[in-house]
């Protein structure tokens, strides 16, 4: 069965990290689906009947983004906000259309990872600063897996560390 990749990147074209993850990814047709959200709904419009059909298909779906303001982007909050309505991902008469499915973060940083330890710079880790997503998985049903995180991308734009990426990250997508 086949991946829903759902990218979340209001800057695609001036992404490192994120743009390289979609270039291996569309290498691999049979394995994954990319659907960009910006692509998509360049305007913000997003159409949640088509969403929701979407992710229907598919039993493993996971939401690739950099951590902005320690945070997704907007247009991801707005999606969680439209799609998962009541009816259809929660509530009693929805059936829970979304139950089971595995569900996975796929982040970029450009922070240290030594900077999200409970000691570190910013006193939370990233476990904690995603707590949000997990419990929103929770309330919906689905089989929630631990973040993918690919940190300091800001500052080590090498070649060798752009290619561990690109390969921690299908890693993680077989395993998942």
């Amino acid at each position: 069965m086949k991946t829903l990749i759902i990218v979340v990147h209001p800057h695609i074209t001036k992404s490192v990290i994120n743009k390289r993850w979609i270039e291996e990814l569309l290498k691999y047709p049979e394995k994954y689906t990319v659907h960009h959200l910006q692509e998509s709904y360049p305007e913000g419009n997003i159409d949640v009947l088509a969403e929701q059909r979407l992710v229907e298909q598919y039993d493993k779906i996971v939401f690739q983004f950099p951590f902005y303001w320690f945070n997704c982007p907007a247009l991801l909050k707005q999606w969680f906000d439209d799609v998962l309505t009541h009816g259809w991902a929660y509530g009693s008469q929805s059936g829970y259309r979304m139950h089971g499915k595995k569900i996975a973060l796929a982040i970029s940083l450009g922070l240290d990872e030594n900077d999200l330890k409970g000691a570190g710079k910013y006193k939370y880790t990233l476990q904690e600063l995603t707590r949000p997503f997990e419990l929103t998985f929770q309330y919906v049903k689905v089989n929630y897996q631990p973040p993918f995180a690919f940190y300091w991308i800001e500052h080590n734009i090498s070649e060798s560390h752009l290619a561990h990426g690109v390969k921690s990250y299908l890693e993680f997508l077989d395993k998942f």
